[in-house]
């Protein structure tokens, strides 16, 4: 069966080391963000950004992309958001043609996972929202699990427990590792060639269904194009033979919310089993394919709003 997640790893890496069509520089997409943002300040595996009144009521809400992606992908609710409360913008190190940090060594997701409770802890924050698209999706589970007592509230943006189980429904950390392996030499080896294409955007609608229209897959295309391929190797390694699913069960944050995108026939047949049994509340979003927050903004915003005043 065809599903939007089946090909959102596998299609950010080609979209890295296939040939692109190319034009004209044009003004990033995170531009907006900028204006209102604080400095970025840099960890080991992670950068942050702030937005938001620096004495605002609540909790702080940490927003992490997913793979290949740059904290702009918030760009449509973190202005929002950020009217009433603190929101932390993180970025993974390499993910937006920055230094990789820390990111060039084994053990991304974990070093993620430190900065973020590090930075929490510093800031006085004891039950943050966390909100995460795809790898960030996992990340926040992975935080959830291990960390019940660090974590207010989950959103999870399609990211399944497991990814490999897309593989087949037998599928283990063990059996996918080979697979997840070869895709992390090639991953790897198309550095030097992603670094110099990424000179010059992407203009040119380059398909797939991370997205369901031009626009979008050309602004996921120039995301991709900036990262450091030798980081999103081992973070896509890291991704598919990594299995929370087991652990679900110690996530005490409430609400703990899962959007997936349901664009395809079927989709539900993948999600739901993927979180049987777990404290997870599950909402399809119809009409959309990957970047939920790309296809249906007014529904992602309103979803994040509800989530968040739960």
């Amino acid at each position: 069966m065809r599903t939007t997640m089946m090909t959102a790893l596998a299609a950010l890496t080609a979209c890295l080391i296939a040939p692109a069509t190319h034009a004209a520089p044009r003004a990033d997409a995170a531009a907006a963000t900028a204006k209102t943002a604080s400095a970025e300040r840099r960890m080991d595996h992670i950068s942050i950004v702030e937005m938001g009144p620096e004495r605002a009521k609540g909790e702080p809400v940490y927003l992490i992309p997913g793979l290949s992606s740059p904290r702009a992908v918030w760009d449509g609710i973190a202005p929002q958001l950020a009217k009433a409360r603190r929101v932390v913008l993180v970025q993974i190190n390499g993910f937006a043609g920055d230094d990789p940090g820390a990111n060039l060594n084994p053990g991304v997701i974990d070093g993620v996972i430190a900065d973020i409770l590090a930075d929490a802890r510093a800031r006085g924050a004891t039950k943050p929202a966390i909100i995460g698209h795809s790898l960030g999706g996992l990340t926040a589970m992975m935080i959830a699990a291990r960390h019940p007592d660090r974590v207010g509230r989950v959103m999870v943006v399609d990211a399944l427990p497991f990814f490999g189980r897309l593989f087949g429904p037998g599928a283990t950390p063990e059996s996918v590792k080979p697979r997840a392996e070869q895709m992390r030499v090639m991953a790897a080896g198309a550095y030097a060639r992603a670094k110099a294409a990424a000179a010059t955007p992407v203009t040119t609608d380059p398909g797939g269904d991370l997205s369901m229209t031009p626009e979008g897959r050309i602004r996921i295309a120039n995301w991709a194009m900036k990262a450091d391929m030798r980081v999103v190797a081992q973070a896509m390694f890291e991704d598919m033979t990594t299995d929370i699913g087991p652990e679900l069960g110690r996530v005490t944050a409430r609400p703990f919310t899962v959007l997936y995108a349901a664009g395809t026939p079927g989709a539900a047949q993948v999600w739901e089993p993927a979180y049987a049994g777990t404290p997870a509340t599950l909402v399809a979003v119809p009409g959309s394919y990957h970047f939920i927050m790309l296809d249906q903004p007014a529904f992602f915003t309103d979803a994040v709003t509800r989530f968040l005043a739960e």
